[in-house]
């Protein structure tokens, strides 16, 4: 094969690219490298291979060339050397010989990507202490790390290339080839005696190409041993002792009595209980709030590098091993349990030690508080029993401060991204009653139409809810969704607020003026909240925008073509307020086209179980806690209560039993809930005794809130009406629910 010779004209980085491009290819001769600067990089090189380095290509245009690559980018080079080119020499110019560098600058740099990538997942792989072998779609292996070799007694490099059953009969690779499934935490035992869990996870691309399976394996024999010879505890403490002392979780141990007698370094950075403070003491000396709690199985599974809180405990419910890091979680050192009965590192609740030796069944899951610092965590403990006889119990605890704070962070993001947006859907509304159902059958057809939409109901029945929902089931639900409590913004500012205005408008006015509500929801929904509470001036541009399809802002002429779906809501009678002069009767049939009625909760009272369900779930993510449901006996008290306040009533209720609930309780029962007086039963007045006698100010505050939570009630949570009642405008009202913190505690 004849050697194409070749000349490089321009020897900077694009030069000396092609240059280590041609040097090592096959049927390419770089016979010179041509740069006017003696010093450039492509130079250099050529000089260091004995390639001939010129600063003149003429000269070489008399030898025979067969391809002249032009790197300097000069047209007038390039025209001079197609002049002088020798006859049959292939040139390439400029644009094309900077491709061709660039292309080899990736390519070896993709190269070194995935050498360095290569690299890093082999050593990774061959690091790991647990067992990895790597088997291609036929069941031959491929690849196998120093721990597997160790653990099946085989040379690797003898085995690579064999069929994986004829090294591991027992294996199940070839299964998972066949079933293409991942079998997690297989236990398997080799022909040597070794006891193994394993995890086999086919090996497919994205496109669904089966290219073999992995088995990652970790050796339990020792852990299983220890469980089968618990009953010498001295042995107990040997064999457990790295376990327990290499753990980043803390761990507490107790005796059959409940006595603490081992905890660990992470025990008492959790806590702040020392071993003083545990061990021969009780299981709940760690305990804030719940009950004291312990787990059996982790030890067997984590082995010496566990990462969980483990404690042991003896037959008597003495503390006899914790590890490092039932210390650092509880606070408690092995001073604090060892020798000590269980309830040592609890603060506050019942030792599940205790618990679990009298029963003798594992507690899991248990919520908790433990040590002097009260760290919230989740404990398990489960019985040691060997050959039916109990030898004590074992306990893993887990710190979930982190989690918590890091799900805080998470719902609060999520509420600054909902701002903008309607949280909720159709799936949010619970109701099974026929009266539900056929608000919700006319929402979602109202959701399908453009037609101004009037939800009609008591306060507190799920208006806003029912608003988010038909906003999400319908055209416009990737635009925005704006809510307006017209009564909770002042009369001066809610028009300016709703359709914007022009600079110089009134005093203080923004430079540049501002756009309005309406404007901001434009291709979008805007849901005006306590609509019939609107001035008769901000009525009539209201039914201007319902009308025209256009807004003028405050100060300003020109009219602003919107595109907006309004939804308006309102618990009062429009009806009658027509008939009194103070709300229009042209807006009224505008608003009216599309009623949807939101019946009051005690017309639907075989929802409520399934609202104290959702509810519950919602509160436990408020409030940190863990609780399952009502009892019957606390059903059954809500079921006969009228509900004035309606489903925010019902949450107020449940939240409120919820905050007074021992942190272990799990069930609402009926002692949790407030009184459910009917608002007949409200006492007009709260007759101080002496004892209560406080200064004026506060008596008189207090009174008037009373007198406004009454108002509240007897008008069942109708704004309009105890306002009217107190003597009062609407708006003070709000200022004083504000101000006294009601409008969050009464028919919410």
């Amino acid at each position: 094969m004849d050697m194409k010779k070749v000349m490089i004209i321009g020897a900077d980085s694009r030069g000396m690219s092609l240059l280590k491009l041609l040097h090592g290819a096959s049927g390419f001769d770089v016979v010179a490298v041509v740069d006017v600067d003696e010093q450039a990089p492509g130079v250099q090189l050529a000089q260091k291979w004995g390639i001939a380095a010129a600063s003149d290509w003429r000269p070489w245009m008399a030898e025979p060339l067969d391809l002249i690559i032009e790197t300097t980018g000069r047209a007038d080079v390039l025209e001079e050397i197609r002049r002088l080119a020798p006859e049959g020499a292939n040139i390439v110019p400029s644009a094309v010989a900077q491709m061709m560098a660039e292309l080899v600058e990736e390519k070896g740099a993709l190269i070194a990507k995935l050498k360095s990538e290569a690299a890093r997942r082999a050593l990774i792989f061959h690091s790991s202490h647990d067992g990895m072998i790597v088997v291609d779609e036929y069941g031959y292996i491929t690849d196998m790390n120093q721990s597997a070799a160790e653990l099946l007694e085989v040379d690797k490099d003898k085995v690579i290339g064999k069929h994986i059953l004829t090294v591991l009969p027992s294996s199940g690779l070839p299964r998972v080839l066949e079933t293409r499934q991942t079998e997690f935490h297989q236990e398997v035992e080799l022909a040597n005696g070794k006891k193994l869990i394993t995890t086999r996870i086919p090996i497919i691309d994205d496109n669904g190409k089966l290219f073999g399976a992995l088995a990652v394996f970790k050796d339990i024999t020792e852990l299983v041993a220890l469980a089968e010879e618990i009953t010498d505890l001295k042995e107990v403490r040997m064999m457990l002792e790295a376990i327990i002392y290499s753990s980043e979780e803390a761990i507490s141990v107790v005796d059959e009595n409940g006595n603490g007698i081992l905890i660990n370094p992470a025990y008492t950075r959790l806590t702040g209980l020392t071993e003083e403070d545990v061990i021969g003491k009780p299981a709940t000396a760690d305990i804030a709030e719940g009950e004291s709690m312990h787990i059996f199985g982790c030890i067997l599974e984590r082995g010496t590098s566990s990462e969980e809180a483990i404690s042991v405990v003896d037959e008597n419910g003495n503390g006899i091993l914790i590890n490092p890091a039932y210390t650092r979680l509880t606070g408690l050192t092995e001073e604090d349990v060892i020798g000590k009965p269980a309830t040592a590192d609890i603060a506050e609740g019942e030792s599940m030690h205790m618990q679990v030796l009298k029963t003798r069944r594992p507690v899991r899951g248990a919520r908790m508080k433990v040590g002097p610092k009260n760290r919230d965590v989740i404990v398990n403990v489960a019985p040691i029993i060997v050959d039916g006889v109990l030898k004590g119990s074992v306990g893993v605890i887990h710190d979930v401060s982190e989690i918590q704070r890091l799900t805080a962070e998470l719902n609060r993001a999520r509420q600054i991204i909902r701002t903008l947006e309607a949280k909720y859907s159709f799936a949010d509304i619970v109701g099974e009653s026929e009266e539900m159902k056929v608000a919700i059958e006319q929402a979602k057809l109202a959701a399908k139409t453009p037609a101004t939409i009037l939800l009609r109901g008591e306060s507190g029945t799920g208006k806003e809810l029912f608003a988010h929902a038909i906003h999400n089931a319908s055209d416009r639900k990737y635009n925005k969704f704006i809510r307006v409590n017209c009564a909770a913004i002042p009369e001066t500012l809610l028009e300016s607020e709703l359709f914007g205005y022009e600079e110089g408008a009134f005093s203080g006015a923004r430079r540049g003026g501002k756009r309005g509500l309406f404007e901001e929801a434009n291709n979008g929904s805007i849901f005006l909240d306590e609509i019939g509470e609107l001035s008769a001036s901000t009525q009539a541009k209201l039914l201007r925008v319902l009308q025209e399809r256009e807004i003028v802002r405050v100060g300003g002429t020109k009219p602003i073509p919107i595109n907006v779906r309004v939804i308006a809501a309102t618990n009062v009678n429009l009806e009658k307020a027509i008939a009194e002069g103070a709300f229009r009767e042209d807006l009224y049939y505008r608003l009216n086209r599309m009623p949807i009625y939101i019946p009051p909760l005690r017309a639907r009272k075989e929802d409520i179980p399934a609202l104290c369900r959702r509810l519950i779930q919602k509160l436990n993510q408020d409030y940190g806690r863990n609780v399952e449901g009502v009892t019957d006996e606390a059903m059954a008290k809500l079921l006969a209560y009228d509900w004035p306040g309606n489903v925010r009533e019902l949450e107020n209720v449940l939240g409120r039993a919820m905050i007074f609930m021992k942190f272990h309780e799990v069930m609402i029962d009926a002692t949790h809930l407030p009184p459910l007086a009917s608002p007949s039963s409200v006492p007009a007045h709260r007759v101080e005794t002496e004892e209560e006698i406080r200064p004026l100010e506060e008596m008189v505050s207090r009174y008037e809130a009373s007198l406004i939570e009454q108002a509240l009630r007897r008008h069942r949570g109708n704004k309009t009406a105890a306002a009217r009642a107190l003597g009062i405008s609407v708006r003070n009202l709000y200022y004083k629910l504000e101000k006294y913190g009601l409008d969050k505690n009464i028919m919410q």
